[in-house]
């Protein structure tokens, strides 16, 4: 086990004219599992690329255990890697596989033996040792990639869209089975994924990245309740936040010529930056539907969930605009079998219990923290 440091450090690849990990800092405990989300190109698994020496620092540091790494080859790092590929040897049996890296090191054939039957107990593969790869399921694969790191007893686990192959239903299922295994092995782990999700239910603790910038590094319910900028606000959660530019009015906010009325302090905070217009941020769940006082929206599409729904619903009146200056689309979850339908006029409010998100409309920057 290891605690884990990246110091300002980036990586740009030759012939690019912008960082693809830029002045990177993380502190990552002994023991904890961090995920490292954004969307495609915003250098997650060049970082993760970059701790386990698969990719050069060209500045700053990461150290292991307080040894920088920098100069340090790959293989003198004590890190194991998990591929999205499984990078299985197709000729080799699912022991063979899980043993191989012990016996390039030498390790004699008895403790070898020992180690694998011990990881495929905990995976679940003691029936499979004498299969090849061909014969497995995608899940039964990606956990004979996982136990090939674990019976290396490394002090760091790499894991790069290890899920991306599986269907919906084998990724849920097999990332609990990840989740509680490093739990019960302790053992500090680094995991790349372009799934939100995945990352609000697996992490200890969550780092946002775009475009090579740590934006917010938080555990997964500071991430929902508190994102430090409209885009972390708009990428965690699903659906989406809502999130829109609106007038700043006397008391609160301009919502379809109708007031949204904000709190002392908070109105004191946008004051103090001289802002006319907010952009805004309303979880779905904070939406309330059918509501008399509210602002008229037609419904363009109903997801019936079963226990819940989504109404997805477009701005019919004064048109309030999106980030990108478009009329707003609003999605509501309300109560399963509820029972509006598509071309339906429906009233829509924001909760009195119902928790208001502000951005700096330039910036991107929350404004009240």
């Amino acid at each position: 086990m290891a605690a884990i440091s990246y110091k300002n450090a980036s990586c740009v690849y030759p012939g690019a004219d912008t960082l693809a990990v830029d002045s990177l800092n993380l502190d990552i405990a002994d023991g904890e599992f961090v995920v490292l989300v954004g969307p495609s190109g915003s250098g997650k698994s060049t970082a993760l690329r970059m701790l386990a020496g698969l990719e050069e620092i060209d500045d700053g540091h990461i150290l292991i255990d307080g040894k920088d790494m920098v100069g340090v080859s790959s293989k003198d790092r004590d890190i194991a890697m998990v591929f999205q590929n499984y990078a299985l040897y197709p000729n080799k049996t699912v022991g063979e596989n899980m043993g191989f890296a012990l016996k390039m090191r030498g390790v004699p054939t008895d403790e070898r033996k020992r180690k694998v039957e011990e990881a495929a107990k905990l995976l679940d593969l003691t029936d499979y040792l004498d299969r090849k790869p061909a014969k497995l399921s995608g899940g039964q694969r990606q956990r004979v990639a996982m136990g090939r790191a674990i019976v290396r007893e490394p002090r760091v686990f790499c894991m790069d869209e290890p899920l991306s192959n599986l269907d919906a239903k084998l990724r849920v299922q097999t990332r609990t089975q990840i989740a509680a295994l490093q739990r019960r092995l302790g053992t500090t782990t680094v995991y790349v994924t372009h799934d939100q999700v995945e990352a609000m239910t697996m992490g200890d603790r969550v780092a946002v990245l775009r475009f090579g910038k740590l934006q917010q590094f938080a555990s997964p319910t500071d991430l929902y309740d508190r994102p430090a900028n409209a885009f972390v606000a708009g990428f965690i959660g699903s659906p989406a936040m809502n999130l829109f530019t609106t007038r700043v009015v006397a008391d609160g906010l301009d919502v379809a010529r109708s007031t949204l009325r904000l709190p002392r302090e908070t109105l004191a905070a946008l004051s103090s930056r001289n802002l006319d217009t907010v952009t805004v941020g309303i979880r779905p769940e904070e939406i309330q539907l059918g509501a008399d006082d509210g602002f008229d929206v037609t419904v363009e599409l109903v997801e019936e969930l079963g226990s819940e729904a989504y109404v997805y619903t477009r701005n019919t009146g004064e048109p309030l605009r999106g980030l990108d200056g478009e009329p707003m689309d609003f999605c509501a979850r309300t109560q399963g079998r509820m029972p509006a339908r598509l071309a339906d006029t429906v009233k829509l409010k924001v909760k009195p219990e119902g928790r208001i998100h502000l951005f700096d409309p330039t910036s991107g920057e929350r404004i009240v923290h």
